[in-house]
């Protein structure tokens, strides 16, 4: 398949139902549905062979969707989910660079700022909430500010400590036995 095709099979495959109907609440069926369809593009753009994807904005969409998004569903619960978000935030940056969110749909271009959401750095937290805000996905800018504020309260996401093998500190260990704890 061409990469220009293999590129919009993904983004229809993300942007139609049933999957954009689980983005945020997927089942261990469309977890497994994205494994089986897409662990092998995975794997080729973690390698950096999906790099030339980069070209265009709805390549750079797709290369996020599937260095960021996919493995939170394939992986659900490993270590291994986080473990292309930083080539993801790359991504991303490089995306606003060329200025290619601004050709994209309010719903795709979401998705073309989550790795920045996702991130543990502090700077690209704040990069977050200003391209969210900028597009005036003000649902999204919400969260991205939510985010923001636990990597500045604790430097980390607490909530993945457990998953990564981090020692919580007493302070995140109180946070996450709260009402107010963000588990995901």
């Amino acid at each position: 398949m061409k990469t220009e095709s293999n590129i919009n099979h993904l983004l229809d495959f993300w942007f139609t139902k049933p999957i954009s109907e689980h983005w945020f609440s997927s089942t261990p069926e469309i977890d497994q549905k994205i494994t089986d369809c897409y662990a092998i593009l995975w794997e080729q753009a973690k390698a950096g062979e999906l790099d030339s994807w980069q070209e265009n904005a709805e390549g750079c969409l797709a290369l996020c969707i599937v260095l960021d998004q996919f493995p939170l569903n394939m992986f659900r619960g490993l270590a291994k989910s986080f473990s292309t978000e930083q080539q993801a935030v790359t991504v991303a940056k490089q995306a606003i660079i060329n200025g290619f969110d601004k050709s994209l749909d309010k719903n795709r271009v979401a998705f073309l700022f989550m790795p920045l959401m996702h991130s543990e750095n502090l700077s690209d937290q704040d990069l977050s909430v200003k391209c969210f805000e900028n597009a005036n996905l003000d649902y999204n800018a919400r969260f991205a500010k939510h985010h923001r504020e636990l990597i500045r309260e604790y430097g980390r996401f607490p909530h993945r400590n457990e998953i990564l093998g981090r020692k919580s500190n007493q302070r995140e260990i109180d946070y996450l036995n709260s009402e107010h704890a963000f588990t995901g």
